[in-house]
């Protein structure tokens, strides 16, 4: 029986463009688009910043010299922030569940920059009962800790936990948890499988 619904952010929630990102930086760096963009994708920064190995003031300026970035953390926050867009269907999807009395939750690799704009922004962050994100759990999926964490925030385990993601791997790790576990594609797909499930999803 599922106790615990819970989403990914990032594709499944919020769409995101790390190309805005980028071609808003450039303006205040010393590198093209093309140069920036390799950067980010070849660099372990984000991905160190996301599992909370480092924190955001650390980030930042790290960010900036090896990019030589001109603006203050303000300025390169925002940036940060312009890349999200709103998935209207499955945030309505968890309206309807939290209406509905059914617990939800995030479990995200994400950092303190997207969260703290995403719950200032976005009005489905209260309507979750918790979140169980990669900056604050020490760990990215889809390694085993930050489900275990999740676990262990939730007191759900197995078949009691139906999780969305839009990534394979991150399914896979669920999945080999015992979790109930969908890949997210498209909204009308991700809607009909929590149906099937008998979750009361439908307006």
């Amino acid at each position: 029986m599922t106790r615990v619904v819970a989403f990914d952010i990032g594709k499944v929630l919020l769409d995101f463009d790390y190309g805005i990102f980028v071609r808003n930086m450039v303006p205040h760096t010393k590198l093209s688009v093309g140069e920036l963009d390799e950067l980010l994708n070849t660099s372990p920064l984000l991905a160190e910043y996301e599992s909370g190995s480092i924190d955001t003031q650390t980030f930042y300026e790290l960010i900036r010299k090896a990019t030589g970035f001109t603006g203050d953390l303000k300025l390169f926050g925002g940036f940060f922030e312009a890349i999200f867009d709103p998935i209207q269907e499955i945030i309505d999807v968890q309206r309807r569940l939290h209406e509905k009395g059914v617990s939800t939750y995030t479990l995200s690799n994400t950092n303190e920059l997207a969260v703290r704009h995403i719950a200032q922004t976005y009005d489905f962050w209260p309507r979750f009962e918790g979140h169980v994100l990669s900056y604050e759990a020490k760990s990215l999926k889809p390694a085993a800790r930050i489900y275990e964490v999740f676990e262990v925030t939730t007191g759900c385990e197995g078949q009691e936990i139906v999780y969305l993601d839009d990534r394979p791997e991150n399914i896979v790790a669920a999945k080999k948890r015992g979790w109930n576990a969908w890949q997210h594609v498209e909204p009308d797909q991700t809607l009909n499988v929590l149906a099937t499930l008998g979750l009361p999803v439908n307006p």
